[in-house]
């Protein structure tokens, strides 16, 4: 050093201290990414709050998720929509149907035409997927999928890496000799010898293989592939939806395994939290278990006991969150949320923006989760067709429409329905504020204007054809070509 120059010492400091500084710079980014949480949003199907013991049903037996409440946060009061469809785009957009465009399936009253843009998830919407695969998250999806796209870019499209679904029809790859079992109305089965396509390919099964065991298992192998990597699952299952089926641990001999009782809904449900908690040891056994928050819940209220009703019965679903390196355990609490708080949450924990240019409904829950705050949101929405349900802490408002004003509850501390007062007609001066609260929340949550009465499952008066998934009949055509062929040979 004695024998350079002092302008070229300065240099060599100047380099030197640039060199750190980048080095700095690089190992606090791997950290940042590092740290960033895995995500797993499971998405049950057709099965409300009330089904689960930890929510205080006495015959159907769930000690995991119990176990997940009790170590993480379970929402005595979260609100889907009362129907599938709409429920799935406003968890994965954060939005309701008055800013997606999606109020109900396509063919039901007050639902989008067949081919609108509003279905088109990949090119219209943007969603927790898409955000988190731009800022390195590794993404799978597995179970049902049930929205839009086709063949060969379906699911692919809306920014999964991997995926692994109930092949229903229309989803098969083109040409594919179906070999798989089928349902008591020739749907393509989803449980017992089911039609499985992953990453785009048909995948053979077994008479005796079930469904949910190959998609859990897509996810188990999927997280241990991940561990180095930030990764989002979206796992929307197939359980608890009918056809109502035994499962491997209840399956009987004698009896045939597409046999379908509604007495086998409590063995189903059974089934789901036992692949909850295995899904919680694999990611013990992964090294997982301080990285990971799941985010159990469900996409409406159980068939035929809520489902497809707009009311409160209808949109209440359970809502677990657990992660013990994030979540404050709390157990079961009376704060609010709805699905649409899905995608500001998860943006919120990995330090990814939310869009700004449209409107986004849902509220972030990671600092009530996390213990930095103790309220969430004033009220929740749920909306099917042209109705809409409306809920704070003690106000409950169903079946509200553009046509009709609904019913208003008085329900005090109480959150499964149990001593509600309806207070409609009431002219009391807290009913009217009330009243008033809601009407002022109502014109910013517009419903579809429709020219009659009818039920929100009603079907659209459009030609039949119109009616069908173009998916379904691409398919349909597909088998029938296979079968002539078959017979020509």
């Amino acid at each position: 050093m004695q024998n350079i120059s002092r302008r070229e010492f300065v240099k060599r400091i100047s380099a030197i201290g640039i060199a750190s500084y980048l080095c700095s710079q690089n190992s606090h980014s791997q950290e940042g990414q590092k740290d960033k949480p895995n995500f797993i949003v499971v998405l049950a199907d057709d099965i409300g709050a009330k089904e689960l013991s930890c929510y205080g049903n006495k015959e159907i037996n769930t000690p995991h998720l119990d176990r997940m409440a009790q170590e993480g946060v379970k929402f005595e009061t979260c609100y889907a929509t009362p129907i599938c469809h709409p429920t799935r785009v406003m968890l994965l957009t954060g939005q309701y149907g008055c800013h997606n465009g999606v109020y109900n399936f396509a063919n039901m009253r007050g639902g989008p035409e067949p081919n609108s843009n509003v279905e088109d998830i990949a090119n219209t919407h943007r969603t927790f997927i898409n955000l988190l695969k731009e800022s390195g998250y590794a993404t799978a999806m597995s179970g049902k999928w049930q929205l839009s796209g086709e063949q060969p870019k379906l699911i692919y499209e809306c920014g999964f890496d991997e995926y692994c679904v109930w092949g229903q029809k229309g989803y098969l790859p083109p040409g594919t000799n179906y070999s798989s079992g089928f349902e008591g109305d020739r749907k393509y089965a989803r449980y017992w010898h089911p039609s499985i396509v992953k990453n785009g390919e048909y995948i053979s099964t077994k008479p005796d293989d079930y469904g949910p065991d190959i998609h859990h298992q897509f996810v188990v192998d999927f997280i241990n592939r991940h561990k180095e990597k930030p990764f989002v699952v979206y796992y929307p299952t197939c359980l608890t939806h009918a056809p109502y089926l035994p499962t491997p641990d209840s399956k009987k001999e004698g009896v045939a395994l597409n046999t379908s009782d509604k007495s086998n809904y409590k063995s189903n449900v059974e089934y789901l939290d036992k692949l909850m908690g295995k899904l919680v040891e694999e990611l013990e056994k992964a090294g997982l278990k301080e990285k990971t928050i799941i985010i159990f819940t469900g996409d409406n209220g159980t068939g035929g006991q809520g489902k497809g009703q707009p009311t409160e019965l209808g949109a209440r679903v359970p809502m677990i969150v657990w992660g013990p390196g994030y979540i404050k355990p709390r157990g079961s609490v009376m704060e609010l949320t709805d699905l649409s708080d899905i995608l500001p949450t998860l943006c919120d924990w990995a330090d990814v923006p939310v869009p700004n240019d449209r409107p986004m409904d849902g509220v972030s829950l990671a600092p009530f989760l996390a213990g930095k705050s103790e309220t969430t949101r004033e009220w929740i929405f749920s909306f099917i067709a042209d109705r809409r349900i409306l809920r704070t802490k003690r106000w409950l408002l169903e079946d509200n429409s553009p046509l009709h004003y609904g019913r208003l509850y008085d329900c005090g501390d109480s959150r499964n329905g149990d001593d509600y007062k309806e207070v409609t007609n009431s002219d009391a001066p807290e009913v009217q504020k009330a009243k008033e609260y809601f009407n002022q929340l109502l014109e910013k949550l517009p419903a579809p204007k429709l020219d009659h009465e009818g039920p929100p499952t009603e079907q659209k008066k459009t030609r039949s054809k119109n009616l069908k998934n173009k998916q379904e009949v691409k398919q349909n055509k597909l088998e029938k070509r296979a079968k002539k062929k078959a017979q020509k040979k």
